[in-house]
């Protein structure tokens, strides 16, 4: 997913190798294991409408669902290939809930404050550097007052084994400013308040950090301002 359609970046950057994204994910990055985590720290309730930024094969879309039945879930991406990848899951699991939409990050479809949750997991290091900055902008839009955006995503390295990774993954797509930590700045910078990054993982490809982010509602403003010059 990237600023246009013609140049977006395809899962595991050629389209030729998409076959292989859901077999590689499962075993390389254990998906399974971090994705529960940023459904965890996204805590999907009853009734939200809930948007999957960049949902690929549709993995953490269907566990999203899953997750929280009664959740309105939305899954996104600008591959067409991986949305159909997507919907044949989605069949298979009889899951028949889910809207999939084809859209691109920077550009988003959606009416303000048409989302109460926005999640994405690897999607964000595909994109530039500028391309992010608008992304972010897009998806503090479309979230309600008091909605909340996690990301799971490259980060920057906390020990001397990931710092070692980290020289040598910066060179590939658009993660060097992942690695260098630019994510919390590029969020802060959209407008979200109370970002922080989570929790962190290791993985073969680099550390993976969690992200969360809130669209603060005005009452929640006004309360941070007195408690401010309290």
């Amino acid at each position: 997913m990237a600023g246009t359609k013609s140049d977006y970046i395809p899962a595991l950057n050629r389209r030729w190798l998409t076959p292989l994204y859901d077999p590689l994910m499962r075993t390389v990055m254990r998906e399974e294991v971090f994705k529960r985590q940023l459904i965890e720290l996204a805590s999907p309730q009853p009734g939200e409408q809930v948007l999957d930024l960049g949902c690929g094969t549709g993995t953490l879309t269907l566990m999203l669902q899953r997750a929280q039945p009664k959740a309105q879930v939305t899954g996104l991406d600008a591959d067409q290939m991986v949305l159909k990848i997507a919907h044949q899951k989605a069949e298979r699991e009889q899951i028949s809930t889910i809207r999939w939409d084809w859209g691109l990050a920077d550009r988003l479809q959606y009416a303000d404050g048409a989302y109460d949750l926005v999640v994405s997991s690897m999607m964000i290091h595909h994109l530039t550097p500028e391309t992010k900055r608008r992304a972010f902008g897009e998806v503090f839009r479309v979230l309600k007052p008091g909605g909340r955006f996690h990301i799971a995503d490259f980060g920057p390295p906390h020990d001397r084994l990931m710092r070692w990774v980290v020289v040598w993954m910066a060179h590939f797509e658009q993660t060097a400013d992942n690695f260098k930590g630019q994510i919390p700045t590029y969020l802060s910078d959209a407008g979200f308040e109370q970002v922080v990054e989570t929790r962190c993982l290791r993985s073969v490809f680099g550390p993976l950090s969690f992200y969360q982010a809130l669209r603060s509602s005005p009452a929640q403003t006004g309360q941070a301002r007195l408690q401010g010059h309290g």
